[in-house]
């Protein structure tokens, strides 16, 4: 009887073995895809059947080994137990690739807390479950690589989507402490995040969504497959850290030097800039809990390829203008904040 290990012999040289997890779709499928063409065999880590046999075809079109491992990330027993599974199977884990996600589209406020904490706990604590499954391998052999993928939104919190930002923020935090722990003991082990502009991927179609209109990637948005190639390259040249795209880096650089003026611009650019004018559909299932591509494969992109060119994309440079107002209305704003909170302060002294 053949297995996933059986199916598809190596057809040149190898780096080794690779884990990606939320490979199924998006940018976690494309990540897999791009590993597998850099000569990774690759263990592909999800919880949707078909989307999972899908990435399984395509790693193995580039001639190199794949493997299936079904597990919820959020599941740190599981998530050993998966990286035991590759061991035995697909051989020693050089490289592993933390993905996976989820999100709820709402005000906080109005998120229950059960579906505030799912998300938190497969969009954080997944990585954290990842790399500790990934270090309990690595550490005793003193090598690997380990890539966390981030966002702007670990430096800029945006309206509707705080329990993701919230996350991120975490997750930016986890791998600062771990790399640092890791810089202590001497270790050789490469840890790296990649953080994330908008992608075109499935999840505007998959996440919990309580708004009355359709989700969608916040301008300038890029395909997968740019994204997965970026990350590939940190895996091969262990840089700390790399943030994609430059309207991405001018967001960070925006949290990093004034957060302030990073509230104000999002609450007025990132509301409606995240919302279509589909209605939304009350009877779309989501991913929360349980995976959308368990029957039908998505593939790694989503529904607004013909808007994913980037920076460069015309309808991103069409907006810049209304970009530019934004700003100027978030300076005002912060001003007007900053005088408010001086004029309170002032009068209770007196």
């Amino acid at each position: 009887m053949r297995t996933d290990r059986d199916r598809s012999r190596p057809t040149g040289p190898g780096r080794g073995t690779a884990v990606v997890t939320g490979a199924s779709a998006g940018v976690g499928r494309a990540t897999a895809v791009a590993l597998a063409a850099a000569g990774f065999d690759v263990a592909l880590l999800a919880r949707g059947a078909a989307g999972l046999r899908g990435a399984l075809a395509e790693v193995e079109a580039e001639g190199r080994r794949g493997l299936i491992v079904a597990v919820d990330v959020a599941d740190a027993d599981a998530v050993v137990a998966a990286a035991q599974r590759v061991e035995a199977e697909l051989g020693p884990i050089d490289v592993w690739v933390n993905d996976a996600m989820t999100t709820v589209f709402a005000p906080s406020w109005e998120i229950e807390p059960d579906d505030f904490a799912r998300a938190v706990d497969v969009t954080f604590l997944g990585q954290v479950w990842g790399t500790l499954a990934a270090l309990a391998i690595m550490r005793p052999r003193d090598r690997g690589a380990i890539v966390n993928v981030g966002s702007a939104l670990s430096y800029v919190g945006i309206p509707l989507q705080s329990a993701y930002c919230a996350s991120k923020f975490a997750c930016r935090g986890f791998f600062e402490s771990t790399r640092a722990e890791l810089i202590h003991e001497g270790s050789s082990i490469r840890m790296s995040m990649v953080h994330l502009p908008a992608v075109n991927t499935p999840q505007f179609g998959w996440c919990r969504n309580q708004m009355d209109r359709h989700p969608q990637p916040v301008p300038p948005i890029y395909q997968p497959e740019v994204i997965a190639r970026k990350i590939v390259a940190v895996v091969l040249d262990g840089r700390r850290t790399r943030v994609v795209g430059s309207w991405n880096r001018l967001v960070v650089l925006m949290g990093r030097l004034a957060p302030g003026l990073g509230n104000h611009y999002v609450a007025r650019g990132a509301w409606e800039s995240q919302l279509t004018s589909t209605p939304s559909d009350p009877s779309r299932p989501a991913n929360l809990r349980h995976p959308v591509d368990a029957t039908e494969d998505a593939g790694p992109r989503g529904i607004f390829g013909d808007r994913s060119g980037g920076f460069l994309d015309p309808s991103f440079l069409r907006s810049l203008p209304s970009a530019a107002a934004t700003l100027g209305g978030a300076v005002a704003g912060l001003v007007r904040e900053e005088l408010s909170w001086r004029r309170r302060r002032w009068s209770g002294r007196h």
